[in-house]
């Protein structure tokens, strides 16, 4: 499947530059149709660069580009890049690092807090992290227990597994590849059986949760502390009680949250409602690619490459 997978993307930029000039066009008609307010604002998250700056050495031109980092990575960002001239460049980093350059720079993710406006949010390696689910199972017909299945290779999640590993109100468990010989290594669950648990832990990795999308989008509530990474899902966006139940940098509040949302399910429920509504903006196919162009556009205009659309 996944070979078919890359086959496919590799097929579509193979296609002419006719298709994409089609496309260009098509997604600046769509942009007539939507709230101009809310495209920046969107916009603005993922861009906080307002002010020119010079183009850096590390930036490489669209001519250039090439496959030297994850096949998911590239293929994310070499389907936006069509719409611009050969000689136009942008300098962008591959993978979960989250430290913030000195220059203007594509990121799948970086820090919320601080001063973070040089890591430029793009929507990469989006078929792992941009996974909905259409649950069918009500909030009050699941378990009244917490779950978590993945790899715990790194602080903080590796604390957390050996914490909660054996809490009688959770089902909690790491993959890891290879196995560790340990009581918290536990066998793969698939998302179906997660879906039977009122509450879904999503603890940040290596940067975000990447579970996090889809049980924002499930009938189950997430739990999770205050999220410091932030992705094109715009985590720092998402507020406590209002779009996920927040859990204690020790997880002492554990028990008093399952028995509150356990006893007070209307409120479990609200925040669903929210937390599903949230992940609706990102439903949208045009609207996404719309936003991805306008992100590249952006870092062109600012770096002072006026001309870079092809199109335009």
């Amino acid at each position: 499947m996944k070979l078919f997978y890359f086959a496919k993307r590799f097929a579509y930029n193979a296609l002419p530059g006719a298709f994409f000039e089609k496309k260009y066009h098509r997604l600046r008609a769509f942009e007539k149709s939507l709230d101009p307010k809310l495209v920046q604002e969107r916009l603005d998250y993922y861009c906080k660069i307002q002010q020119p700056f010079s183009v850096p050495r590390e930036a490489v031109s669209v001519s250039s580009f090439k496959k030297d980092g994850g096949t998911e990575y590239y293929l994310d960002l070499k389907e936006h890049l069509h719409y611009f001239a050969r000689d136009t460049k942008f300098a962008y980093q591959f993978g979960d690092d989250t430290h913030i350059n000195n220059y203007p720079t594509l990121f799948k993710a970086r820090p919320i807090a601080g001063q973070n406006e040089n890591s430029i949010l793009f929507k990469l390696n989006k078929t792992r992290h941009f996974k909905w689910v259409r649950d069918t199972k009500s909030f009050e017909s699941k378990q009244d227990k917490a779950v978590w299945r993945g790899g715990a290779y790194l602080e903080p999640r590796k604390s957390f597994v050996r914490k909660l590993w054996d809490h009688p109100l959770c089902n909690i468990g790491q993959t890891n590849k290879p196995k560790e010989n340990a009581p918290w290594q536990k066998g793969y669950m698939p998302i179906e059986e997660q879906l039977d648990y009122k509450f879904i832990f999503c603890p940040e990795g290596n940067d975000v949760a990447t579970n996090l999308k889809w049980v924002l989008s499930s009938n189950s509530l997430c739990l999770m502390t205050k999220p410091t990474k932030e992705t094109w899902f715009m985590e720092g966006s998402l507020e406590a009680g209002i779009h996920y139940a927040e859990m204690k940098e020790d997880y002492s509040n554990l028990d008093k949250i399952i028995a509150h949302y356990t006893q007070h399910p209307e409120e479990a429920e609200q925040i669903i409602r929210n937390a599903n509504q949230f992940v609706d903006q990102f439903r949208n196919a045009e609207l996404e690619d719309l936003l991805c162009l306008k992100v590249l556009e952006q870092y062109a205009h600012f770096s002072g490459q006026h001309a870079a659309c092809k199109f335009g």
